[in-house]
């Protein structure tokens, strides 16, 4: 193994122990997030985050260039718009369900490997962020640092958008295209969960 494929093979498994939620639905109650490392957690607290993050760099893996950057750049930049309104107090109807619609449709699109427009991928994406930072913004409690908190989430995010375009370069092989197909049924499945649990 090169030292190239070794140094992927430690990054892959750092950020697979970041992922590992610690609750099965998402998000901290208002009050307990606050700083940078609250900011990084945050993100990776909830397979409703995790799964819809990592499906963004699933998708753009797919996609090729110029989407496998544009689409990871593309979610933090309105994500933080969203956390922004949330910040302010904004308020936005139905952020849970716009989070579990997020996996749905991200994992649809990668089960199903479709390729619309890069500006159509790219609003879609940035759509979901909205939400996504949204809830993110109205979880910082008065008093603490909303800088370095948003800074924190939005590394969080970068990485766990890595590990997607990371598990994404096996679609070269057609089997691995297989695989990512079948990754995005269960992304989906997982928002169809989150939606039902959320709703009931």
């Amino acid at each position: 193994m090169t030292t190239t494929s070794q140094k992927s093979v430690l990054w892959l498994a750092l950020l697979a122990a970041l992922a590992t939620p610690t609750s099965a639905w998402a998000h901290l109650q208002a009050g307990e997030a606050g700083g940078f490392l609250s900011g990084v957690h945050h993100p990776i607290s909830g397979w409703d985050h995790v799964l819809a993050m990592v499906a963004v760099g699933l998708w753009g893996a797919q996609l090729g260039a110029p989407a496998l950057w544009l689409l990871p750049v593309t979610f933090p930049m309105v994500m933080a718009l969203g956390a922004m309104m949330g910040l302010l107090g904004i308020p936005l109807p139905g952020v849970e369900i716009g989070i579990a619609l997020s996996a749905m449709v991200l994992g649809t699109l990668v089960a199903t490997e479709k390729r619309p427009p890069l500006w159509v991928a790219a609003c879609i994406v940035g759509f979901f962020a909205i939400f996504h930072g949204h809830a993110h913004g109205t979880e910082l409690p008065a008093g603490q640092s909303g800088l370095l908190y948003s800074a924190g989430f939005v590394m969080a995010t970068g990485c766990l958008h890595g590990m997607g375009i990371a598990i994404g370069v096996i679609h070269r092989w057609s089997a691995g295209r297989l695989v990512l197909r079948v990754a995005g049924g269960f992304i989906a499945a997982a928002g169809v969960y989150f939606l039902v649990s959320g709703l009931a």
